[in-house]
């Protein structure tokens, strides 16, 4: 295992008519801005909560974070919250208001350009935030990270600052959801777990159990809430399968991957795809062209979560490989680029950024360009 340093100070608050906790959780005398999405949360009752629990504070809203926010979008809300001498962040929505609002957060203690900010990828001063999660997928209410899309440029890049002071996470709210947003939240949360997974064999048994523990629990969800998202146990089971998956719990001491990741956010700064649909597409790819690689892991993996112990070695590793392209096609999202209709225009060009940036992603940092156009080739 190799040496590490952790700390996790949000404080998660969970369950069944939580929301109302929010008058004791931001200090008394804040002046409070609360960032919400496209206007869902009026829809399902979560918007009348925030406001009744916040029921005689100095209270600012800012609507329209969109789905992979925009630095765009995102200046606005910083101009207002400056204006406004804003002093807490509420982040009420899922994970793109919630990486909106950690950029909002910083950009309101800095001069400059909050794209600046972006570029660098990392920037310790904020002003605290506390949210609460809509729409369990990228771990965001329990982690320091963000992404940040730009239109005019289509780029997209992650961005690091501080974690939430806290975060509450009721269920119920998960409801009325959208199939599709639910199969990309759940699809977002295995790909998690996976680049913190499945790198080096024998690194720690503790964090290979943890994470093998989320992957079968999402495994065994998912059908069930495809039948029934109302069934707040299994809800409850989606949401704390998201947020372990990437609070950092699971990744103490062991190698991390994350060139899925990279290559999604291409994706999605080019075509506009959900994050979750893109990374669906490419980690089928990146294991095909890296089984060599990862092969013990994948067989690892294939045995502890698949239950594959016959065959050859080779055998072992693509059927491992194929269950789990199944598994994200049983949720109803595509796995193909051809299904998005995205050709060799669009490999040609992500290979043009990796190389123009000489870029190398996983474990190892030898996910280059080139292996990054193997991918997507192989994605086809």
């Amino acid at each position: 295992m190799n040496n590490f340093s952790f700390q996790n100070p949000t404080r998660l608050i969970f369950g069944d008519g939580m929301i109302a906790s929010l008058s004791k959780e931001i200090p008394a005398g804040k002046k409070i801005m609360v960032t919400f999405g496209g206007g869902s949360v009026k829809k399902n009752g979560v918007y009348d909560q925030v406001i009744k629990a916040l029921e005689g504070r100095i209270v600012t809203e800012f609507w329209g974070i969109e789905a992979n926010p925009t630095i765009e979008t995102l200046r606005k809300a910083i101009a207002l919250g400056k204006e406004k001498q804003i002093d807490f962040l509420l982040a009420v929505g899922g994970g793109s208001v919630l990486d909106g609002t950690k950029l909002i957060s910083s950009g309101l203690l800095y001069d400059g350009d909050a794209w600046d900010l972006v570029k660098k990828g990392y920037y310790p001063e904020s002003v605290p935030m506390g949210t609460v999660l809509t729409l369990p997928a990228t771990g965001s209410e329990m982690n320091s990270g963000a992404v940040i899309s730009r239109i005019e440029t289509h780029e997209k890049y992650p961005f690091y600052s501080n974690y939430p002071v806290f975060s509450i996470l009721d269920p119920k709210v998960t409801f009325t959801l959208p199939d599709f947003q639910i199969a990309c939240g759940i699809a977002d949360t295995f790909v998690h777990v996976m680049e913190q997974y499945m790198t080096s064999p024998g690194q720690s048994r503790l964090m290979d159990r943890w994470a093998e523990s989320i992957l079968a629990s999402l495994i065994e969800i998912a059908p069930k809430i495809k039948e029934n998202k109302t069934n707040y146990d299994l809800m409850a089971d989606f949401m704390l399968c998201a947020t372990m998956a990437l609070n950092g719990f699971i990744s103490m001491g062991v190698n991390n991957d994350w060139a899925t990741h990279m290559i999604g956010h291409e994706l999605t700064a080019l075509h506009g795809l959900t994050h979750g649909a893109t990374l669906v597409i490419v980690l089928p790819g990146t294991l095909r062209v890296l089984a060599t690689k990862k092969q013990d892991k994948l067989l690892q993996y294939g045995e502890r979560i698949w239950g594959i112990t016959s065959g050859t070695t080779e055998e072992r590793v693509a059927l491992a490989i194929k269950k789990t392209e199944d598994f994200f096609r049983s949720l109803g999202l595509h796995t193909r680029l051809s299904e998005e209709n995205i050709g060799d225009a669009t490999i040609d060009e992500i290979t043009r950024r990796f190389t123009e940036r000489n870029v190398a992603f996983g474990e190892d940092r030898d996910v280059t360009a080139q292996v990054a156009r193997e991918i997507l080739i192989s994605c086809k």
